[in-house]
């Protein structure tokens, strides 16, 4: 017993020996030798506490009083600390009195770039280790973001810095992008049909407005396509605004009328890209809850999320868990998803792209996803039916002439059916050349009925490949055979 405490003595005076002594702040020696001395500021308002709070508010400027100390206005207290270490993307921070909370900005002073890091976690009584937003020689990107319509039709990044080159944004409401998800007593039970104009989805798997929707599938079988479709129709026949998250995409695809767009880029570090999806969640959060909007919330892609704090995650030493994702998966995306809901203010509507990797359903990744989508639509590359294969080769080797009149009937009325689920895209017309076609849901219902119950078993089943309403099914038929006469 005695031995134990004198141990304990003796570590004590080493931590103090250790916070006097500047040269025993790094456990570890630095990579890089540093031009000047760094100092963080940590400023209270992005702490956790704070960022439970809902209502918008304006960060307080900070005062600079000599040597780049901080004069925080909001706690009266300053709080400054020391860079001792950088490894790549994980900066140490030292700090004197007390520890910044988990989630909380510490910003670089007595440096020509703004630099922004966000603490991960808690090294001892004295250091934090931090995550930088960005590359730790250049501009980083911080936590709370600007909201409000002043947004709308502008591009900006995970901190809200618009990168448009349309000049600064004008607005004063701030939120911090880590927030608690709305009580289940605040939460809407309301269940509407969300009309999306595609007749494959309106007509087989109708999707709900006010809830997610995951749109799953491997490399290039049409996620981006169908959700620039999405946006054209959804977005434009609705009216009210939409957010754009590009999470670790390329920044090719999200322009739309009254929309947000908020970019992570694939050349972003993972700080910046494990961040950006909760960026464009917080500016859809404040039409919802401030200006009692309906929102739609277009995200791509959730993979790239998971992606993002897995790189974090190894960053930090953390152990991985199956197939090399992180230990926490179910949490990091359950904190994303949870607050995508309609409340009884306003509702957000979320279209999100899910990278399958090696078009395996079964990878932690989308199983974990699955779990907290409301409607799901998996892009496959093989047919789904394939209990049919057998009865496809039966006909392809034995002829229609050898079925029954009824099953000749059967098949033909098949076959237009699964060309007539076909459909012209809005964004690729300037690969197709055809316009993109709109469908209302009463008009696929009627054309599809009529089909079945024969009223079209007349027109030749090649007119119904690539059209929108059954009218265009008769113009086609009437086109083709002139032009089959002449």
């Amino acid at each position: 017993m005695t031995s134990r405490r004198l141990l304990c003595s003796l570590l004590r005076s080493a931590s103090r020996r250790s916070v006097s002594n500047p040269r025993l702040c790094s456990p570890l020696p630095m990579r890089r030798p540093f031009p000047c001395t760094y100092f963080i500021s940590r400023d209270a308002q992005y702490s956790i506490s704070a960022a439970a709070s809902t209502a918008p508010s304006q960060p307080p400027p900070a005062k600079v009083a000599g040597r780049g100390k901080i004069t925080d206005e909001f706690s009266g207290a300053g709080a400054i600390g020391q860079v001792c270490q950088v490894i790549g993307a994980v900066v140490d921070v030292r700090f004197d009195e007390g520890l910044p909370p988990i989630l909380t900005v510490l910003e670089v002073m007595d440096h020509s770039i703004r630099l922004v890091h966000e603490v991960a976690q808690h090294l001892g009584e004295n250091m934090v280790r931090t995550i930088a937003m960005d590359g730790t020689e250049g501009l980083v990107r911080g936590q709370p973001v600007p909201v409000g319509k002043a947004t709308l039709g502008r591009i900006i990044n995970v901190i809200g810095e618009p990168i448009d080159d349309k000049g600064e944004l004008k607005t004063y409401h701030f939120l911090p992008i880590h927030r608690e998800a709305p009580a289940f007593v605040d939460q809407a039970t309301e269940q509407q049909i969300l009309l999306t104009g595609i007749k494959a989805v309106d007509l087989l798997a109708p999707y709900q407005r006010g809830g997610k929707i995951g749109l799953f599938g491997g490399a290039g079988v049409g996620k981006t396509v169908r959700i620039m479709e999405l946006i054209n129709n959804v977005a434009k026949a609705h009216g009210g605004f939409s957010v754009f998250a590009g999470v670790g995409e390329r920044t090719r695809e999200g322009n739309d009328f009254k929309c947000a767009l908020v970019y992570g880029q694939m050349n972003e570090p993972p700080g910046a890209r494990a961040r950006v999806g909760l960026t464009g969640l917080t500016v859809a959060e404040y039409f919802r809850d401030a200006e009692g909007q309906d929102v739609l919330l277009f995200i791509n892609n959730i993979f790239r999320f998971t992606q993002a704090n897995s790189e974090v995650s190894a960053l930090l030493g953390r152990i991985p868990s199956a197939v090399g994702y992180q230990p926490i998966l179910a949490t990091d995306l359950g904190g994303l998803q949870e607050r995508i809901t309609t409340t009884k203010k306003g509702s957000i509507t979320s279209v999100q792209a899910i990278y399958v990797s090696a078009d395996d359903l079964t990878d932690p990744a989308p199983v974990t996803t699955f779990a907290h989508l409301d409607a799901t639509t998996v892009l496959s590359r093989q047919k789904v039916l394939q209990n049919y294969k057998n009865l496809q080769d039966i006909i392809a080797i034995l002829g229609m002439d050898e079925l029954s009149e009824d099953d000749k009937l059967t098949v033909a009325r098949a076959r237009k059916i699964q060309r007539f689920l076909s459909q012209p895209f809005h964004v690729a017309e300037a690969f197709t050349g055809a316009p993109g076609k709109y469908v209302e849901l009463k008009a696929s219902i009627t054309s599809f009925q009529g089909v079945l119950d024969g009223k079209y078993d007349d027109l030749p089943e090649q007119s119904f490949y690539m059209v929108g309403g059954i009218e265009e099914v008769i113009a086609k038929a009437d086109k083709n055979a002139k032009e089959s006469a002449a």
